[in-house]
């Protein structure tokens, strides 16, 4: 069974045990835990719990009450549940009057098997209703990082000026990537693929963790575990060849096409250490490196001639600290740095 599914089953015998009439403060404490747990948690139990109080009329069928009447929250007796049981639940009615008996420990009354049949109706409704989801959007501004806790178990990290869009179905989690970067850990679900739309590209996942980043036309995926697939929208009404990216790849798309570099884990980690505060070169432009910084610091670095931009450095620097940056910069290359209030101007010494 998948995770997803196995959640479900959960949130359905949590709610079937509050609804049983022997709700205890400390079985409140350990809903509340299992609540706090898990965002998928949260998100199927409150699903969960809007079906099954829109199934009122339902809950009264399986009781055996005449349609339109509804018994009382607490009224449910008979429960059995153990929330290790993996969301097994039994639920019995006791209408005034009634007599009971105690069943044999392993034998389910009619109406107990009514009850776990009401709970997968409300199970299904509430997942066909999840079918379509509302987008969420989500932005950073410019010397930001953010992570999110998706409701599929997944997290995002976005880095400085992004922005996403999430959508979640029960058929596809999908995420629009609409500027920046962003770095995505993804829970494992065979069933709904994790796909990443930005312009013209599609990245596709089940299990995995890598980076994409959108600039105008341009795209760049990372990928540092598991392997993902990298799609192209049709040209002139043919179909691109889609790109599969094993761990350790760096992929380049324009509209000219897809450059793969094959490398290490570890140098695919290093292109994406802006997560913790680092920009890293190797043997990169000027020009290049001050774009970097430019995008996560709000006081711009500025080249002033083409001697400048030609030159070539490499290192990882602390994109927090331009200043730093600077005067790095003026000790191993021929620049000299003019600070303004407003921005700083590199000039190379060989063209004065």
């Amino acid at each position: 069974m998948d995770a997803s599914r196995q959640i479900e089953r959960d949130a359905s015998g949590w709610l079937a045990r509050r609804d049983s009439g022997r709700w205890s403060a400390q079985e409140q404490a350990e809903l509340a835990a299992w609540l706090a747990a898990s965002t998928a948690h949260r998100v199927a139990f409150l699903r969960l719990e809007a079906a099954w109080n829109e199934s009122g009329r339902l809950k009264a069928l399986g009781a055996g009450v005449a349609a339109g009447d509804m018994p009382a929250r607490g009224r449910w007796s008979g429960i059995s549940f153990d929330p290790h049981m993996q969301g097994k639940a039994a639920a019995t009615e006791v209408l005034p009057g009634a007599r009971t008996r105690t069943p044999p420990r392993r034998l389910f009354r009619p109406t107990q098997v009514a009850a776990l049949l009401l709970l997968a109706l409300a199970l299904a409704w509430s997942w066909q209703r999840y079918d379509t989801a509302e987008a969420v959007a989500y932005r950073t501004g410019i010397g930001d990082l953010r992570t999110l806790a998706l409701a599929d178990g997944s997290a995002a990290t976005l880095s400085s000026d992004s922005r996403i869009e999430v959508t979640l179905s029960r058929r596809e989690r999908h995420v629009e990537l609409q500027r920046g970067e962003a770095y995505f850990d993804v829970a494992k679900d065979a069933q709904r693929p994790f796909a990443v739309e930005a312009g013209n590209y599609r990245v596709v996942a089940v299990g995995t963790r890598f980076a994409v980043r959108h600039d105008g036309d341009d795209l760049r995926v990372v990928v540092t575990e598991g392997s993902v697939r990298l799609q192209s929208d049709a040209v002139a009404g043919m179909a691109q060849p889609e790109t599969l990216l094993p761990a350790g790849s760096v992929a380049l798309a324009n509209r000219h096409g897809v450059l793969v570099r094959a490398g290490s884990v570890a140098d695919a980690e290093s292109d994406v250490d802006w997560r913790r505060g680092f920009v890293v070169f190797r043997d990169t432009p000027l020009a290049t490196a001050v774009a970097e910084f430019n995008r996560y610091n709000t006081r711009p670095l500025v080249i002033a001639d083409v001697s400048a931009a030609q030159l070539r450095i490499g290192g990882s620097f602390r994109w927090s600290n331009a200043d730093v940056f600077v005067n790095l910069l003026e000790q191993a290359l021929p620049l000299r740095a003019e600070r303004e209030a407003e921005r700083i101007v590199l000039r190379s010494r060989t063209a004065e």
